[in-house]
């Protein structure tokens, strides 16, 4: 049997409890689960890409798990990456229908590409529908309370970057 191999994209500036659920979800339905660190400078992101790759290894290490994880960056498009992972699904999570209208036009064109890797979405556990890194960002750079958004080593690293 083939091994099932799955390929989480995202820019994780920062990871939230959000994409943590995804991941603590994804990993009980594949053999292996890479993290893909998206470089997109396009996003203008907070954090590095060497600080988000940490960020990310050090929590994947914290999800229970018999899956292997594997956390990489990577750079231009995802189809590509994802062939050069061996992945043979893409896992996309969704919070509200204005991410099914996006993930909608991505799945269209990704098939296009390569027919043999399936996307699979996971919702959004209800408690973390509203969260987004955008918003954790803003609120913290604004001194509000992000303890629920996001793990400690995250709160910690967004303190270090908007000081009160």
């Amino acid at each position: 049997m083939k091994e099932r191999i799955a390929l989480y994209p995202g820019t994780f500036d920062p990871l939230t409890n959000g994409h943590l659920d995804i991941i603590g979800r994804a990993v009980k339905l594949y053999d292996k689960l890479v993290i893909g660190v998206a470089i997109n400078e396009g996003k203008g992101p907070l954090f590095s890409l060497d600080e988000r790759v940490d960020m990310a290894r050090e929590l994947a290490n914290g999800v229970k798990r018999s899956t292997e994880i594997e956390v990489r960056p990577f750079e231009g498009l995802l189809m590509h990456f994802a062939e050069e992972v061996g992945a043979n699904s893409i896992i996309r999570g969704l919070r509200a229908v204005s991410d099914f209208e996006y993930e909608f036009q991505m799945v269209g064109m990704n098939q296009r590409l390569n027919a043999e890797i399936e996307t699979v979405f996971l919702m959004a556990d209800p408690r973390h529908q509203a969260v987004a890194s955008r918003l954790v960002k803003e609120i913290a750079k604004l001194g509000g309370a992000i303890d629920a958004f996001v793990p400690p080593l995250v709160r910690d690293r967004l303190m270090e970057k908007y000081p009160k």
